[in-house]
């Protein structure tokens, strides 16, 4: 059952992609600006006529997207966007395996001195790069480790961006047959078009009941049975008028 409506919304989804604009998927490259004094008072400082020359590829915003903006401006002058995000995906892994670790990075009441102390051993024994551990010291100076998962989130869709990769989540009740996330890819990549690719990532949401949810860029094509019932369910109180 679950999976012929699946297919029924999957064909549904890949009319409604193909009709989408092609424009939309193409954004302009920005720099945002980074107002966060703290960010640059002791990193990603290079000279102004280099800096200029470096841009992010997407626009970031608020606390997390100043740095991760500020993080990948200073790994690309480095050479070291790779190594930094691998170095950070560890990180992270990490603190998900340790309540401990997680509980500290995310303690306000612990002092500074310990939190920078704690970051430079952990650098030492992970063997990061200088870029990394500078960009983590910083975040501990500024109390900003508790924010270090979404940071890396937004860092990790600046990677993305650099390589030329468009992430698109599908969420569906089962996992999506090969043959149809091969042809949603298909159709995705034809609206990205040539020098990008598309990189899909499955998430399994039974309370979706059925069919299934992508989310591509700005748009989200909602195409599950959860959602068609709440319509036909305010179609159906709709008053009649004859």
């Amino acid at each position: 059952m679950a999976g012929r409506a699946r297919s029924m919304g999957f064909s549904i989804l890949q009319k409604a992609l193909s009709s989408a604009q092609r424009s939309n998927a193409h954004r302009s490259i920005l720099c945002p600006t980074l107002s966060n004094s703290e960010l640059l008072r002791n990193y990603a400082t290079a000279s102004a006529s280099k800096e200029q020359k470096i841009k992010v590829p997407l626009t970031m915003y608020g606390v997390s997207g100043n740095y991760a903006s500020a993080l990948y401006l200073s790994a690309v002058k480095s050479n070291t966007l790779e190594k930094v995000e691998s170095e950070l995906y560890d990180l992270v892994e990490a603190s998900k395996k340790s309540p401990t670790f997680s509980q500290f990075m995310r303690d306000p009441s612990v002092p500074v001195d310990t939190r920078v102390n704690a970051i430079k051993e952990i650098c030492a024994q992970a063997k990061f790069g200088d870029t990394t551990q500078n960009f983590l010291l910083i975040l501990a100076e500024n109390g900003r480790l508790k924010h270090i998962d979404r940071i890396v989130k937004r860092f990790k869709e600046l990677t993305m961006a650099h390589r030329g990769e468009v992430k698109a989540t599908v969420t569906t009740v089962i996992p999506l047959p090969a043959d149809e996330e091969k042809e949603l890819k298909a159709t995705l990549q034809e609206m990205v078009g040539q020098g990008k690719s598309v990189q899909i990532e499955q998430k399994i949401d039974p309370t979706i009941l059925g069919g299934l949810v992508v989310e591509f860029g700005q748009k989200v094509f909602d195409m599950s049975i959860r959602t068609r019932a709440r319509q036909m369910e305010r179609f159906l109180r709709e008053p009649l008028n004859f």
